[in-house]
């Protein structure tokens, strides 16, 4: 006789149905009520697990790990609280499109609102921001509860993944005995059947009519005055597809870090990554309004392209979105165009075919304001002091081919819009842009090197510490990462908006200087750490950690209020010049 037989059959076939799926990872929090899953996870061949004991921590963690992968990865935790702290790390999956597969143990229904420890309410327990949830029934060894058991599985997995991708839920009621029998003669086949295939979900992209396409292509020959704004976007053959269509319509392309198309063997003489700068310059931007934006992922990280736009309406703005979504919050797009975009790319630029349009004046314009500010820029950080947007121009330059930058919010993603420039490595630039919270951004990172290696973190002093506990994953995973940590001792951020000027409460309530030496907190962690003070240090350091295994962290201080200075004056500098450069790209 088979020990708990009715629990083992149904939880083994779920784990396997999730194998079946192409679900090779998952990351399990400790706890009592999902020893099932867990142990059997663990026990399943096809499967890594990691553990992660914070489950605020772990979330994050298995985000980071499908973000890189562009897979759904698998979570488990017991019931009660330890559920509820993945809600962060659920929300940013569903606001940045990432699949995960988030699987909550649960008390059985008889135990539910009745005082019984460690439940709470786990129904629909992540609301909006789960695409799927699932009660699922209590285990059963029947066929035909195998074989529900097996769909859900299946089921779950093709949800995430469909597009917009994103985290569904199932709750899983268990009751005591919790122990798996590990020895069950057909530990994997419970509910397989040779006759009957198992259930797969075929995802399929979204493709427009051929009308909305011609419509398009009307509008691009129409005007001339065009731009390409490309956001947030991971496909390989998007960036192919969006260059060669920015050389058929003479339209400049403003990339975002996060589009993928600042660094590569790409062709890039029509990108522009300066534009944060000098679309800060009022008296240049009516020159430069287009008629027509072509908008491709999530809206860019910088706010002056934002307000420019909105202020300098365009006749035509079409958004492409082949997650079906809504990210428009320009509020002034015409055309919301659910289209695989690589795929829009491609049929637009044949329809569109050899354009008589002839003169360059509107593209030479951008390319040649880009290609000066981008000078300015590179200028302003020639400084030997230890500058925040300094960092960014050397790990540029000390990133190998192939590297992953991973970048935190609030100036570190900003400084990145900034400094970082066009270059042929293939540096792949990923963040938390879904939410733009600063939590978890440490164990995204660390779930992200699993995959791609050499990663390097680039984050801030107080989001480092909101997730110093994710550090724990590099030690008990044998991860390797590197963090460039820039301390400035507080919110950086917050003395470039108007709050600043609020003397009397702003340190208190905004500046918020934490006073931490973080050397014995990474130390505790199994990690080295380096605080560095000349840009030789930091070149040594960096150079060193992505060569050696395990935790670095290498300190950056910085002064909050000189980093202010700094930008205000390179803003200042680069608007002075202006001027001169409006009479110049006129005259061509």
């Amino acid at each position: 006789m088979i020990p708990n037989k009715a629990l083992t059959s149904y939880v083994s076939a779920f784990v396997d149905e999730l194998v079946n799926a192409d679900v090779t990872d998952v990351v399990v929090s400790p706890g009592s009520r999902s020893t099932p899953i867990a142990m059997l996870m663990a026990e399943h061949p096809g499967i890594h697990v990691y553990l992660n004991i914070d489950e605020r921590s772990a979330g994050f963690f298995a985000l980071g790990i499908a973000k890189a992968k562009r897979k759904p990865v698998a979570l488990v935790c017991t019931s009660g609280t330890a559920a509820a702290n993945y809600y962060p790390a659920v929300v940013e999956a569903f606001q940045s499109r990432v699949p995960l597969i988030v699987i909550t143990a649960d008390r059985p229904h008889e135990l539910r609102d009745v005082g019984a420890p460690q439940a709470i309410n786990q129904l629909h327990l992540f609301g909006q921001y789960a695409k799927w949830f699932a009660e699922l029934a209590l285990p059963e060894n029947t066929e035909s509860m195998l074989r529900y058991i097996r769909t859900t599985a299946a089921r779950a997995v093709g949800t995430s993944l469909t597009a917009p991708a994103g985290p569904v839920h199932l709750n899983f009621p268990l009751r005591e005995p919790l122990v798996p029998s590990l020895s069950h003669p057909d530990l994997w086949a419970a509910g397989r059947e040779e006759k009957r295939k198992q259930v797969k979900v075929h995802n399929g992209a979204l493709v427009c009519p051929p009308a909305v396409l011609e419509e398009a292509v009307m509008k691009v020959k129409q005007y001339e005055r065009g731009i390409i704004v490309c956001g947030d976007h991971e496909d390989a053959a998007f960036t192919d597809a969006v260059v060669k269509l920015a050389e058929k319509l003479n339209y400049p392309i403003l990339a975002d870090p996060l589009s993928q198309l600042r660094s590569g063997k790409h062709e890039k003489k029509h990108i522009v990554n300066a534009y944060d700068t000098f679309l800060r310059n009022e008296s240049l931007l009516e020159d430069l309004k287009p008629e027509v934006v072509i908008r491709f992922g999530a809206m860019p990280v910088s706010k002056s392209l934002l307000l420019f736009l909105k202020k300098y309406e365009p006749e035509e703005m079409m958004v492409i979105d082949g997650g079906g979504g809504w990210r428009e919050p320009t509020l002034i797009a015409a055309d919301m165009i659910q289209c695989e975009e690589t795929y829009f790319c491609r049929e637009l630029g044949q329809l569109v075919g050899e354009l008589s349009r002839t003169s360059t004046k509107w593209l030479d314009k951008w390319l040649f304001i880009n290609e000066k500010t981008t000078e300015l820029l590179q200028k302003s950080m020639e400084e030997d002091t230890l500058l925040e947007g300094k960092v960014v121009t050397e790990l540029a330059g000390l990133l190998p081919d192939s590297s992953t930058l991973f970048v935190g919010n609030s100036m570190p993603i900003r400084d990145v819009d900034t400094f970082f420039s066009l270059n042929e490595k293939s540096i792949k630039i990923m963040a938390n842009r879904g939410a733009n919270g600063i939590d978890g951004v440490v164990s995204s990172a660390l779930g992200v090197s699993v995959i791609e290696r050499p990663t390097v973190l680039l984050i801030g002093d107080l989001s480092f510490y909101h997730d110093l506990n994710g550090l724990l994953a590099a030690k008990m995973n044998e991860l390797n990462l590197t963090v460039i940590l820039v301390n400035n001792d507080g919110g950086g951020i917050f003395s470039f908006l108007p709050q600043s000027k609020e003397e009397k409460h702003f340190e208190f309530l905004f500046g918020t200087p934490t006073g931490i030496e973080f050397d014995k907190a990474v130390q505790m962690y199994g990690g080295d750490f380096k605080s560095i003070k000349t840009w030789e240090e930091f070149r040594q350091a960096v150079t060193q950690s992505l060569t050696e295994k395990g935790l670095k962290v290498i300190e950056i201080k910085t002064n909050r209020g000189e980093n202010v200075m700094v930008h205000r004056e390179m803003w200042k500098s680069v608007s002075q010049e202006m001027n001169e450069w409006i009479k110049m790209v006129n005259g061509v």
